[in-house]
């Protein structure tokens, strides 16, 4: 488990910061793929939300149980939001990425960045990391 997430760390940190990319309309497919998984958390079906994540994360972690603990344990804002909307969509390299704020339930917002991958199944989540808030960078 701890080297699954020194993986994922290592490949969210190697992604590095991204340049201003073109902003695309939404894409329902995918805000629909992003808050049905968040639903699925919201009501503890592990087998549910392992099944919005893209194939390279579900062998990543192999078991619904071990995805379930590392988002419990690395996003707790994911896991449990107290509210949630969608920002822009952005044509990046090796696919699309969704902005998601999420508010917790302390009142605090985090931004995330939804990596999206188009299977034959439709939209699954690729990966998920924090960023900065716009105009927090001054």
């Amino acid at each position: 488990m701890r080297r699954m997430l020194l993986g994922l760390v290592a490949a969210v940190a190697l992604a590095g910061a991204a340049p201003a990319q073109e902003v695309l309309p939404p894409e329902p497919g995918i805000e629909t793929t992003i808050q049905s998984q968040i639903d699925a958390f919201l009501r503890d079906d592990l087998d549910e939300a392992f099944g919005y994540a893209a194939p390279s994360i579900q062998g990543m972690f192999g078991t619904p149980q071990n995805f379930g603990a590392m988002v419990r344990n690395g996003y707790p804002m994911v896991w449990r939001p107290e509210d949630l909307r969608f920002g822009d969509l952005v044509d990046m390299p090796g696919g699309l990425a969704q902005t998601v704020i999420v508010t917790d339930g302390a009142g605090v917002e985090h931004w995330l960045e939804y990596r999206m991958t188009q299977t034959d199944a439709g939209w699954r989540i690729a990966g998920v990391r924090i960023v900065e808030a716009p105009g927090l960078n001054a």
